[in-house]
């Protein structure tokens, strides 16, 4: 099926939904939900809504920002700051999306639910703390996630969590696939359309070892300095005193320059890193489910 087609499927989709709250991370998928969203009901019906938790970074929730501006819909900031209390999610589980998608979901539900939005002025956008949001929350709105039909082929224990709080996922029913989401956004002029995947922090610490803020301060630092340097598609694999780092394979022969080499090792020796590695199967999108 062609994919301006799956488009007018997901439009269809979403105008049944009538009132409308996409989970907003800011990249492709949800953006182009977004888009489409106010496109099939109206900006009136649409709420774009962000969570801000530990293991999100300041530079993601400022696209987002950013970006949810651009749209003619409120936007709510929710912020989580209760999982990294829960031993359980910290235990870091091979189930942890789910046990955080529960946890988001339902405060994002809670959210819509409030009396009102706390006003955090510019851009239209909400800051909300715990369960304190909404001018008017409407009585029956439909909350949508932007997972991809790509998604049903890799490991997503987030997907259980999903489907238990009747998260609609629209890019899926559609069999929208990230590739066939990049060239909808490109064609309709979203910024987002090129921008590499960017999931939570968390996925860079492997399955077993414990997630704490300190961990995941050192991978948004380091990822941050491997984006001044020139990579943005990159991910740092916390392996406790070990930094794996994974670039595109075609960027290696770059990442070797010796200026490149030196800052790398002087800025990750100063977050605590005391060995540095390259990967040398180069960047994979969830590698660390490699070992399931």
């Amino acid at each position: 099926m062609p994919h301006q087609q799956k488009y007018r499927e997901l439009t269809k989709i979403l105008k049944e939904c009538g009132k409308i709250a996409v989970a907003f991370s800011g990249g492709v998928d949800s953006s182009l939900l977004l888009y489409a969203a106010v496109a099939a009901v109206g900006g009136e019906n649409v709420t774009a809504a962000t969570i801000h938790a530990p293991f999100h970074s300041t530079y993601e929730i400022a696209a987002a920002k950013t970006l949810a501006a651009g749209f003619n819909c409120r936007h709510l900031l929710i912020k989580e700051d209760e999982l990294l209390r829960d031993a359980a999610f910290c235990a870091n589980p091979p189930d942890r999306c789910y046990l955080c998608k529960k946890v988001i979901f339902g405060k994002l539900r809670e959210a819509l639910q409030a009396p009102k939005y706390v006003a955090a002025g510019g851009s239209g956008a909400n800051d909300l703390q715990g369960s304190c949001p909404a001018e008017e929350a409407p009585a029956e709105i439909v909350v949508v996630d932007g997972s991809n039909a790509d998604d049903l082929k890799d490991y997503r224990p987030g997907m259980r969590a999903v489907r238990e709080l009747n998260v609609a996922s629209p890019l899926q029913q559609a069999g929208l696939t990230k590739k066939e989401i990049r060239l909808l956004a490109r064609e309709f002029g979203l910024a987002t359309w090129d921008r590499p995947s960017a999931p939570c922090l968390c996925s860079r610490i492997p399955y077993g070892s414990a997630i704490t803020e300190k961990k995941l301060r050192q991978v948004e630092s380091g990822e941050e300095l491997l984006r001044r340097l020139g990579f943005p598609e990159a991910r740092l694999r916390h392996h406790e005193n070990l930094a794996r780092i994974e670039i595109p394979a075609d960027l290696i022969k770059d990442f070797t320059d010796e200026h490149v080499l030196a800052k790398v090792r002087h800025q990750l020796r100063e977050l605590g890193f005391q060995y540095v590695t390259l990967d040398l199967h180069g960047f994979r999108s969830g590698s660390l489910n490699e070992v399931l």
